[in-house]
């Protein structure tokens, strides 16, 4: 993974992920989109493993629904956002597209 992958990398899980850790998905998975998505998809388990609302009588009440709502929309974020390793245009085989004409007008 080079510098450029790992800051794109680091801007879509967050600066305080393990770069080791990201390195090691890199090498098994080898698309830095995949490794997003394995992370966030890791932290979205995690949230639903527990229950997302609890509330103790007259002391505390904790929600976590917003939580799991912002890491959906970032594995969305994710997903319509140009990765550094996604082939671009450039890369990609020419495609050559043929029109037949024809008259709309018949001579006789």
């Amino acid at each position: 993974m080079n510098e450029f992958q790992r800051s794109w990398l680091l801007a879509q899980v967050g600066q305080d992920t393990d770069p080791a850790d990201l390195e090691r998905r890199f090498f098994r998975l080898q698309s830095v989109r995949a490794v997003a998505f394995e992370v966030l998809g890791e932290r979205r388990a995690k949230l639903l493993a527990d229950p997302l609302k609890v509330t103790v009588d007259n002391v505390v009440t904790m929600d976590l629904q917003e939580n799991l709502r912002g890491i959906e929309r970032q594995i969305e974020q994710v997903r319509q956002t140009p990765a550094p390793d996604d082939p671009s245009d450039e890369d990609s085989e020419a495609v050559m597209e043929v029109t037949w004409l024809s008259s709309t007008h018949r001579y006789r």
